[in-house]
């Protein structure tokens, strides 16, 4: 709470004008990582939360806002001629969902040593659950000949999952990296991940 307030050039018990504690701070901090739009003026001060709010809050949110429809549709259809597409899909959708919501996704990372449970309910057990998705996708298209023979699509879908990650939201916190504009990060993971899938990248619509 004391270096919150220090950040915030407030003093440490005009905080608690806002917050009741450490747990309602968190929630609050939840709350505007989830939507900056909201009026959180309506919220405060915020009292402690019950134990297991913040973390049944997330779940709410992920139940809601990751679902990666491109991806699901995917894995609804028999493998066609157009798995390349429906790759591009899959990437963009993923870049998408990265980049809207970094600033939630880097709080909870953030907190993962000293909230654990959260970390693992809220993004780690999804995560898991979609890299198993998308390496079911990337096998089907690759026995399928849509895409290039894959030894560990496991492996696979972490590398491409990791890849979108970097690009749409850990650059930004690597001095060099944050100097590419955000346009060619897209378009550049999205190209190079093409390339290293789609046997014939000429089909791709690479450069979109």
């Amino acid at each position: 709470m004391t270096d919150v307030a220090e950040r915030l050039e407030l003093s440490h018990a005009l905080l608690y004008r806002y917050v009741e504690s450490k747990e309602a701070l968190l929630e609050l901090a939840a709350r505007y990582a989830m939507d900056q739009e909201a009026d959180l003026e309506a919220v405060v001060p915020l009292a402690t939360p019950a134990p297991g709010h913040v973390l049944e809050l997330l779940r709410g949110w992920f139940a809601v806002h990751a679902t990666f429809p491109r991806l699901r549709s995917a894995l609804e259809r028999e493998p066609d001629a157009g798995a390349a597409d429906e790759l591009v899909g899959i990437i963009e959708e993923l870049y998408d969902f990265i980049e809207r919501n970094r600033l939630l996704l880097l709080l909870i990372e953030s907190l993962a040593g000293d909230y654990p449970a959260l970390a693992e309910a809220s993004v780690n057990d999804r995560k898991r659950s979609y890299n198993d998705r998308l390496a079911a996708f990337l096998a089907s298209r690759a026995a399928s000949g849509g895409l290039r023979p894959l030894p560990d699509p496991e492996i696979a879908a972490h590398f491409l999952g990791e890849s979108v990650a970097w690009f749409a939201q850990h650059r930004k916190r690597d001095p060099g990296a944050a100097l590419i504009d955000d346009q060619r990060a897209r378009s550049g993971v999205r190209d190079l991940l093409l390339s290293a899938f789609v046997p014939d990248t000429k089909a791709t619509g690479m450069g979109r």
